[in-house]
């Protein structure tokens, strides 16, 4: 869930206050129109039309100082997410097979170099669970699980920023909204007869804004609700074969070695 320091109730009455101050100016433009119309009914060319999409990213205007960047930053970390928790960068393709062969064949250094030497999450966690091996099972799955939950920690951090992302997208849509309100209002308080185009263009400005910052929350909120998922399930992958493989590597270093100089068995006679 994601968290907040205000209250989506006072949010929610503060935009339907706005939306309800927005229909009165509309009303008002559109009456200010029909006045204007009928003292002039001279026919007006009709200025073109910009193209949606470049009507609002001109309607935005300097805005974009503080959107622009909150979106790329937005990307960055989804890019380094989806990088760090891949499934080679947390249990690399062929490391549990070869890490147990050599456990098997009792070369328990070579074992530690391995891991030691790889800089996957679950190289990290056995480095760090063979280091206490030697105090006991129990004691090196504490410290292994000790070094995943501070793995863990660190790409939640990371997550935690869409989460501040989604907050503040809609935030930020908001004081658009409201610049766009006072620009209206300031037409209507000239005191002069209202120009519809100017009313029209602060009223374009606050929906822009704010349709921007919406734009920015809503993939914010998905994408933060993804990674924690997964952080939580390549959590799980690494702690169950991490433990497997400590578990492997304790029961082997208690076995009788082989004597050193003893004689393969004979073969039997045909």
């Amino acid at each position: 869930m994601l968290r907040s320091n205000f209250s989506f109730r006072s949010l929610g009455r503060g935009v339907l206050g706005l939306l309800l101050a927005l229909v009165i100016v509309l009303g008002t433009a559109a009456i200010a129109q029909a006045q204007e119309e009928g003292a002039a009914p001279a026919a007006k060319t009709a200025a073109p039309q910009d193209n949606i999409i470049v009507h609002i990213i001109k309607s935005v205007g300097f805005f974009w100082i503080i959107l622009l960047p909150i979106s790329l930053w937005m990307v960055a970390i989804c890019v380094l997410l989806i990088l760090d928790l891949r499934a080679s960068t947390a249990i690399p393709v062929g490391f549990v097979d070869e890490f147990t062969d050599i456990v098997n064949k009792r070369k328990f250094k070579e074992a530690f170099e391995m891991a030691k030497n790889d800089p996957s999450f679950l190289g990290r966690v056995l480095t760090s669970g063979m280091g206490r091996l030697q105090y006991g099972l129990e004691d090196a799955r504490e410290a292994a699980m000790n070094t995943l939950e501070a793995i863990k920690s660190d790409k939640d951090q990371k997550n935690n920023y869409t989460a501040v992302i989604a907050t503040l997208g809609p935030l930020l849509g908001l004081v658009g909204t409201v610049f766009g309100m006072i620009e209206a209002f300031m037409e209507l308080s000239s005191g002069d007869s209202p120009n519809p185009a100017k009313l029209a263009s602060g009223i374009s400005h606050a929906l822009s804004v704010t349709l921007v910052g919406v734009a920015i929350a809503v993939p914010s909120i998905a994408v933060n609700t993804f990674f924690r998922n997964r952080i939580t399930q390549v959590s799980l992958d690494v702690s169950h074969v991490a433990d497997d493989l400590l578990t492997q590597m304790y029961h082997n270093s208690k076995k009788p070695a082989p004597p050193a100089g003893a004689a393969p068995a004979p073969a039997a006679p045909r």
